[in-house]
């Protein structure tokens, strides 16, 4: 087994993952509920989008031949709420998920201790995607919560529901002693 070739597998899986989260949360809201927002200062899923396809566009766009915070980029600009539609949301959201998993396609195993720069500060590649990682995964965990606090009762459960952890832990070790 290589070591660089199974770090990038493991890593697309993980991005692959977070979207799903974010995916499905976003097929259970209407247009009306990817602009709530509880208050002046909270961010709505729009934004929270708008932010992190912002964000994969100047991260992954040259992932290692520019610096990741690109001049083109308008970040202060993806905080405004004005996709007014979903369809046109998942446009955005798609994008910038494509910048990424083209960028970790085409990526060797040998250039994961490449320096790349994010804003001038020098990572290696390997240390450029967990910190982009981290970051999806904190903003998804937003968009879920969102997606779940205006749901309520409706809501349709990502991971275990509530009272069917036995149920699930029993449903997991079958599956696997199958193998």
């Amino acid at each position: 087994m290589n070591l660089g070739w199974e770090y990038l597998r493991i890593v697309k899986k993980r991005f692959q993952h977070i979207k799903q989260l974010g995916d499905k949360t976003m097929e259970q809201l209407s247009e009306e509920d990817i602009h709530w927002r509880l208050n002046q200062e909270s961010n709505n899923i729009a934004m929270i989008v708008k932010h992190l396809s912002g964000n994969m566009m100047s991260r992954w766009t040259n992932f290692l031949e520019s610096d990741g915070e690109k001049p083109y980029r308008k970040r202060e600009e993806e905080f405004i709420d004005d996709i007014p539609t979903k369809m046109e949301l998942e446009k955005v959201w798609e994008k910038g998920w494509d910048a990424l998993f083209h960028a970790l396609d085409q990526l060797k195993e040998e250039e994961l201790l490449k320096q790349v720069l994010i804003r001038g500060e020098s990572h290696t590649a390997m240390e450029a995607i967990e910190r982009q990682l981290a970051h999806y995964a904190y903003h998804i965990g937003q968009i879920v919560y969102i997606g779940k606090q205006i749901k309520n009762e409706d809501w349709s459960s990502l991971s275990i529901p509530r009272g069917k952890s036995e149920e699930y832990l029993q449903q997991m070790l079958q599956k696997h002693q199958q193998k």
